[in-house]
């Protein structure tokens, strides 16, 4: 690591709580998103490994971290990464500093063996000159399917400490909601997404033990956000249980499971995923990275 003047440099630093709180303080900055709420769900993903310039009054001033991803990628295992928490305080940019923690993470990477790193971004031209390529994601929409059975179920609080123990339960040991494209863990960011959407539904299918993510859309649709649990019902039987009979459906995710077929079309979302690896772990059909595990 190059020397920085009056600036450190630290990694695998979440154990000292007053670096963490300077790291949430730089994404709080940037991005105005509080991630300190992840400790009362728990804390920061313990695989996530944090590389840093501090200065020498303790803000962090620039940082990316990099966590254990696995994947389903094409019906096939993939030990993959992801990257998070990518900021660099305005004024200490077009310094390299950026540069500095990207490439110790991806050193990390490297070093450790995974197969493929993955990550979101609105700037993709950023990551192109690290090996990056984007993967264009899709949605899939259509008319809803009817005929399902319905079982009993419970609304989930993502405020309730009984419920976050319960989904983080059923996070631990999912089935991947698809076999196309799909993390096989995301408990952390499953439960952090979901204290920062305040339109989302989650619902438990008690038959199942299933739990259910979804929002109801403004032209009065459902949107299928995730389906977690060791079974995944039809998306009959989901409709069904919710006790909602919309006209269309949107899935954000490919519905390989679901025993229903909408179209895939292209996501014109700002945020992109990209990918380091191997050519060959690019998706073969049409997939989507379930908005509850955006990282």
């Amino acid at each position: 690591m190059p020397h920085r003047e009056d600036l450190s440099f630290r990694s695998d630093y979440f154990g000292d709580s007053t670096a963490w709180r300077a790291l949430a303080g730089l994404l709080e900055d940037v991005f105005d998103i509080d991630v300190t709420v992840m400790d009362r769900l728990g804390g920061p993903d313990p695989t996530s490994i944090p590389f840093a310039w501090f200065d020498g009054e303790g803000r962090c001033i620039a940082n990316i971290s990099a966590f254990s991803l696995p994947l389903v990628v094409n019906g096939t295992f993939v030990r993959a990464a992801g990257l998070q928490s990518g900021a660099v305080r305005p004024e200490y940019r077009g310094k390299g500093l950026y540069r500095d923690v990207m490439e110790a993470a991806l050193r990390h990477c490297d070093a450790e063996g995974f197969e493929a790193v993955v990550l979101l971004t609105d700037t993709p031209d950023l990551y192109r000159r690290h090996g990056f390529r984007v993967l264009a994601q899709h949605r899939f929409e259509g008319p809803a399917p009817t005929g399902g059975r319905a079982g009993p179920l419970r609304r989930l609080d993502i405020g309730s400490e009984a419920d976050v123990t319960l989904l983080g339960r059923l996070l631990e040991g999912r089935r991947p909601v698809s076999d196309h494209f799909a993390p096989l863990r995301q408990k952390e960011m499953f439960l952090f997404n979901a204290t920062l959407m305040p339109d989302l539904r989650l619902d438990l299918m008690e038959e199942t033990n299933t739990a259910i993510a979804w929002q109801m859309s403004v032209d009065g649709g459902v949107d299928l956000l995730d389906v977690v649990g060791a079974r995944i019902p039809s998306l009959a039987d989901i409709l069904a249980s919710l006790h909602t009979a919309p006209a269309r459906v949107t899935v954000h995710f490919a519905p390989d499971h679901l025993d229903w077929a909408g179209a895939g079309l292209p996501d014109e979302n700002d945020m992109v995923l990209m990918l380091r690896g191997s050519g060959g772990l690019s998706p073969e059909q049409p997939f989507a990275l379930p908005p509850m595990a955006e990282f």
